[in-house]
Order: C-alpha cells, then sequence, then structure tokens
C-alpha cells in the first residue's frame, strides 16, 4: 500500500528583539546622501515592518554604541558561531516547544535539521535531541549551507525516509540566526540584500498520519549561467551574503519559460502558493511571471512583514499559514538559493 507522508503540524519561533528600523538608520548613515535617499526609498517599499535578532536586547541595538557591532572591525567569525552555539539550539527549541502545542513528539525517530548561517560540532541536531532526551537511536540528518531552499529539502528528506519507513516520525528543524553576519558594507547593493534578512526557526512533524498537509512529487531546477547571483562567501568577519540585484529578474525569465512551469505544476491548476518570502521584489518576480491572482501570495508576503527573510525558515512560516487556512486541493512550496536554483514540492490538504 502507498504511504503518503504528510506535515502533521509546523511550531515557529522568533526571538524578542526587532533589529529592523536600527538597521535601516544604521544603513543610511554609511551612504553618500543621494544613495542614503535610494536606500530609504527602497527600505520603505520593500514589505518588511519587523526583523528579529538573537542578539542581546539588554545591550541595546546591535549596531548601537554598546551593541555587538558597536566597534571596527566587527566581531570575528569565531565569537559569531560562539553565539550561534548558543542561541541557535535555543531558539530552535522554542520552535519545538510551540509545535508541541499542536501535536504530540512521542515516538520520533528520526531529526532532520537544516541550518545555514552557523557551524558547531557536535552538531545542532545532537545538541537539540540530547535538549529534547531524544533515544541515541534516533537516526540524524543535519543539511547545511543550502540556503533558502533548505527547508524544500529537509522535507523532501522526511518524506524519502517515511516513504521507506511507514512508522517513522521525522522532527523537521530549520533555524537560522542571520543577524549574526553584519557585514562593514559602505555600498548599496550589499545593505539592500542585509536589509531582509532576520533570524527564526521552525519545527514540523512529518509522518504518515492522514492529517495536515499531504506531502508530493518533489522538484528541483537550477538556471543557467547563474551561479553567482545568490552565493554565500565565508570570510574572517561572519558569512557574506552575496545576492545580485538581477536574481528577481532571472526568476521572471524562468518561470515565463512553459517547460519549467509545467515541471512546477505537474501540469495542474494550483489554489495555494506557498513561496519562500525572499524579499518582495522576488514575490513581484514570481506573481509577475506566472500570472497569478492578486491575493495569491498573501501568505508569504506577510511572513515577509512580520520577519523578513529567515533563509531555510521562512517557507516554514509560509506552510504553517497554509495550514492554518482553508483546505488546498493543489499546493506548490517553491522556494530559491545560492545556484541560482529552486527546489520546491506539491502539497495538499489531508484527505
Amino acid at each position: 500500500m502507498r504511504v503518503t507522508p504528510h506535515i502533521a503540524a509546523i511550531g515557529t519561533a522568533v526571538p524578542t528583539h526587532d533589529i529592523h528600523a536600527a538597521f535601516v538608520d544604521w544603513a543610511e548613515r554609511r551612504l553618500p546622501v543621494r544613495e542614503a535617499r535610494v536606500f530609504a526609498r527602497m527600505a520603505a517599499r520593500a514589505g518588511i515592518a519587523h526583523r528579529w535578532s538573537v542578539l542581546p536586547a539588554e545591550r541595546g541595538s546591535p549596531v548601537g554604541s554598546n551593541g555587538f557591532y558597536a566597534a571596527e572591525p566587527h566581531p570575528g567569525t569565531g565569537a559569531r558561531m560562539a553565539l550561534y552555539a548558543q542561541a541557535a539550539p535555543t531558539l530552535a527549541l522554542a520552535a519545538i516547544a510551540d509545535l508541541r502545542t499542536q501535536a504530540a513528539l512521542d515516538g520520533i525517530t528520526h531529526l532532520v535539521v537544516a541550518s545555514c548561517t552557523g557551524f558547531v560540532a557536535p552538531g545542532i541536531d545532537q545538541i537539540v535531541a540530547r535538549a529534547l532526551e531524544l533515544p541515541g537511536s534516533v537516526e540524524r540528518v543535519l543539511i547545511g549551507f543550502m540556503g533558502c531552499y533548505a527547508a524544500v529539502a529537509a522535507l523532501r528528506t522526511a518524506r524519502h525516509i517515511v516513504r521507506s519507513e511507514p512508522a517513522a516520525r521525522v522532527l523537521v528543524v530549520t533555524v537560522e540566526l542571520s543577524t549574526l553576519h553584519l557585514q562593514s558594507e559602505r555600498a548599496l547593493e550589499p545593505l539592500l540584500a542585509m536589509l531582509q534578512f532576520g533570524d527564526g526557526a521552525a519545527a514540523a512533524l512529518v509522518c504518515a498520519s492522514h492529517a495536515g498537509l499531504a506531502i508530493d512529487r518533489p522538484f528541483s531546477a537550477t538556471l543557467p549561467a547563474a551561479a553567482e547571483l545568490i552565493r554565500w562567501d565565508i570570510t574572517d568577519h561572519g558569512f557574506a551574503m552575496h545576492l545580485s540585484g538581477e536574481v528577481p529578474g532571472r526568476i521572471t525569465g524562468a518561470l515565463r519559460d512553459p517547460a519549467l512551469v509545467a515541471t512546477l505544476t505537474d501540469g495542474r491548476g494550483v489554489d495555494r502558493w506557498a513561496v519562500h518570502a525572499g524579499g518582495r521584489s522576488i514575490l513581484d518576480a514570481v506573481e509577475h511571471a506566472l500570472a497569478l491572482p492578486a491575493a495569491a501570495l498573501d501568505d508569504s508576503r506577510a511572513v515577509l512583514a512580520a520577519n523578513g527573510n529567515m533563509s531555510s525558515a521562512t517557507l516554514m512560516f509560509v506552510l504553517a499559514r497554509v495550514l492554518a487556512g482553508p483546505p488546498v486541493e493543489h499546493g506548490i512550496a517553491l522556494a530559491f538559493g545560492p545556484g541560482l536554483a529552486a527546489e520546491g514540492l506539491a502539497f495538499a490538504s489531508a484527505a
């Protein structure tokens, strides 16, 4: 008998320190007057109201006189990873606690963790497993450095596990601390890239129970000659994000290819879209290229406004909103990331 894996529930968590306004003010002061005005206009149009950071609020803004980034050169990668080792498991466990209010987490057999904004060994998967007092027999998978589409890879991995082991109960966790990677930039494009990112975590239970969202066909596509448009560079002062202004245009062009659209949709009508909220321009590109109704990406835009781009955790936040909404007959989850690649999967409400 065919087994259909389901996302039974999703829990989410963000820190309590809203750093968006402080960053906008800091960035404007680093630019010449004309570029500062452009930045201010772009920030006002970004569709972001809040971004949250694990950096300690009691020291004020991270870019303030007592903040983590007060002095230049900014703290090195070692100091940033020391914070990651403490804060990432804590935020992940907060998301798992939220998940636990919606679904029983007894009998977990597998743990899949995606995190692209830090490294620690023993890994964050082991730290989380120990904190949850999971048996040592629980199988763990750690997905790293795939960027914004890592949530798709994590859910796809959980799907494969449940399809091969129908009794499996897979805990999927995504946790990202992008605000640990502020760069000392004085140019418009990288500051606009940093404007997008915040911290967040999500956790999902994937199993064969007939509840939640059924996970259907996954898909992957890599855009040609686009490898340098989205990338992370590991530097002595954190991970430097490079997000080219060409990305929305390349996404628009790719999504106007009938063959790619047929791959994404399986030639069927789509009644719900869960698109990674990578930025307003990326959501606009998807909406326009696919000629979607004005409200089609409301879930994604709401997540962007409330949290910014939380890398791999973002799509899970969007799917959490889908779970809370009306039934879905044929939905598509879609994310873009380094490569430039698109990763996604089909989903539907439980029958």
